[in-house]
């Protein structure tokens, strides 16, 4: 069989907000200047949006640039921030900060409260009427190379393979996608991404890319206890001070609340679980009388990329260039990095249209870095450089006293002359389990805390059982032979969908893999200790369904 082949000027994968931001800059740039510009965006998800999930507070700047009357076209931000809340827990306390105190940069006037789903959504169907060609349900599993090493293009994933790989009777071969230019907005640890990193050597001369977990459901409150347009933020138990992490409480919509928990990767007790802290955080005084009487209506995961400018890979090479998360654009401190990923799609779209009028094609887009670091994305980021760094060599309280400290300084225009770098991946953290503490959790109430099967439920997963499982192992051997005797098998407890089993029967003990739940978070592709862990795309459309997250 021979595969399907379509050409376009510009590739772009993933419908996010840095894909999505980008295919629509190209086709307004080329109606400017009456250029003909093809632009297609894949997406693995089974529609725009359904692996979109995020806090989400946006930062409207980059959108004010995009599409400046966003609000006559009804764009689904419609809670603007009126109150922030900064609260200190321990056990069965909480201690409020002062708004003042906060650094400028940590307050949230002129953001909105929306579902960055719905974000997505609204942004594609701009796109659509700008002429972009949309195909969802279509992931990229391979990155094309032409015979020069450059690339090329993608190729979709085949359609139609059994559990074993074999051809069944669906069986249709994957496409080659080509353009002049591929623009790769996957978010955090994209398969694609990790496939160019290592075969281009991107990260040669940057530090690893740190990561957070982030688990979220959105309820349904009373409405007296519900405050549109609140933004609340917590830090301190159920972590310890060396465990960096903290949960986002928005008010929104009709007696909506997002609330979720961040759990930073480079944690060092393999006996903690992300999701059972999100569900003992719940558990609290202070956070279970604002869900009592409510109702859980959705549940995910997605990991979240928090290095900063210090772990920006080489962002461009010949064929193509990262946008988004796939590079990694949030900025910590605020707990924000939507703006920064839809401009940074913005600038490469500007780079390579500048090319393709130039009649160049399969070069490197050497102009959209440089305006990357020039740009309001490049000096915020590098405002906060330090802060992640900190946060994890002198645990919570430490970390958050000096970044306020740099943050208070950088408001009066005070750049500290040095970037510290992150000391290693979020993978080597782990300490072997013999030396650290166990971590008793209670059992879910099924009120404000629940377990994982009940979640994962709420997430809309479809994935065909009878797929090939894309949760796949370097060595079969090491989760038994390794992991578990020196970590515990920590897989059991940093997937937050109960995707690995550790079962022992008559015929030995083996690891389960229960791909079938997987949300797709990556997760397991970042902490795993030894990296034996690749997530790699599943058939196009499966994992999760998000509503509105």
């Amino acid at each position: 069989m021979e595969r399907d082949v379509m050409q376009y000027d510009l590739l772009i994968v993933g419908a996010g907000p840095a894909g999505l931001s980008a295919a629509i800059r190209a086709k307004q740039l080329a109606g400017e200047r009456g250029q003909e510009v093809s632009v297609c965006v894949l997406e693995k998800g089974a529609e725009v949006g359904a692996h979109i999930l995020s806090g989400a507070v946006i930062d409207p700047i980059a959108l004010n640039e995009l599409i400046p009357d966003w609000q006559a076209r009804r764009a689904p931000l419609h809670t603007a921030v009126t109150d922030d809340e900064f609260l200190v827990l321990d056990e069965d306390q909480s201690y409020g900060l002062p708004s003042w105190g906060l650094p400028p940069m940590l307050r949230n006037h002129g953001t909105y409260i929306a579902s960055l789903g719905d974000t997505c959504k609204w942004l594609a169907a701009e796109a659509e009427a700008l002429g972009v060609e949309i195909y969802a349900g279509f992931a990229a599993a391979q990155v094309l190379f032409d015979d020069a090493g450059r690339v090329a293009g993608v190729i979709t994933g085949d359609m139609g393979r059994d559990a074993q790989g074999k051809e069944t009777t669906q069986f249709a071969l994957g496409m080659e996608i080509r353009a002049a230019y591929t623009l790769f907005g996957e978010g955090v640890r994209g398969s694609l991404t990790r496939q160019l990193e290592e075969k281009l050597g991107l990260r040669a001369e940057s530090g690893p890319q740190k990561h957070g977990i982030g688990i979220k459901e959105v309820w349904r409150i009373p409405a007296d206890q519900h405050r549109p347009g609140l933004v609340q933020h917590t830090l301190g138990w159920p972590l310890d001070n060396r465990t960096g992490g903290g949960s986002f409480i928005y008010h929104y919509g009709e007696q909506l609340l997002a609330i979720g928990f961040v759990v930073h990767l480079d944690y060092a007790n393999p006996h903690l679980s992300p999701f059972d802290e999100f569900q003992r955080f719940k558990t609290h005084p202070a956070i279970r009388k604002l869900l009592a009487g409510g109702e859980r209506l959705s549940y995910g995961a997605r990991a979240i990329s928090e290095g900063g400018i210090q772990a920006w890979p080489k962002f461009v090479f010949p064929g193509g260039a990262l946008i988004g998360c796939a590079a990694g654009m949030v900025n910590v401190p605020r707990i924000k990095g939507t703006h920064n990923a839809m401009k940074s799609g913005m600038l490469a779209a500007e780079s390579a249209v500048a090319a393709l009028a130039a009649g160049r094609a399969q070069d490197e887009l050497a102009d959209y870095p440089a305006a990357l670091h020039a740009s309001w994305v490049g000096k915020e980021l590098d405002m906060v450089r330090n802060i992640k760094p900190m946060l994890s060599r002198l645990g919570t309280f430490g970390g958050m006293a000096a970044a306020g400290a740099e943050l208070w300084l950088g408001a009066a225009g005070i750049r500290l002359p040095w970037t510290l770098k992150h000391r290693k991946a979020d993978h080597e953290s782990l300490k072997p389990a013999a030396e650290m503490p166990r971590i008793a959790y209670p059992k879910p109430d099924n009120v404000v805390s629940f377990d994982r099967m009940s979640s994962v439920a709420l997430s809309n997963l479809a994935h065909d059982t009878n797929q090939p499982v894309h949760l796949t192992l370097k060595d079969a051997s090491v989760p038994v032979a390794y992991n578990l005797p020196r970590f515990d098998a920590p897989e059991q407890r940093y997937c937050p969908a109960g995707v690995y089993e550790i079962l022992a029967d008559a015929n030995g003990t083996r690891l389960q893999i229960n791909a079938q739940n997987c949300v797709h978070c990556k997760t397991c592709d970042i902490k795993d200790p030894t990296q034996n862990i690749v997530w790699v795309t599943p058939e196009g459309g499966s994992g999760p369904v998000y509503t509105a997250m």
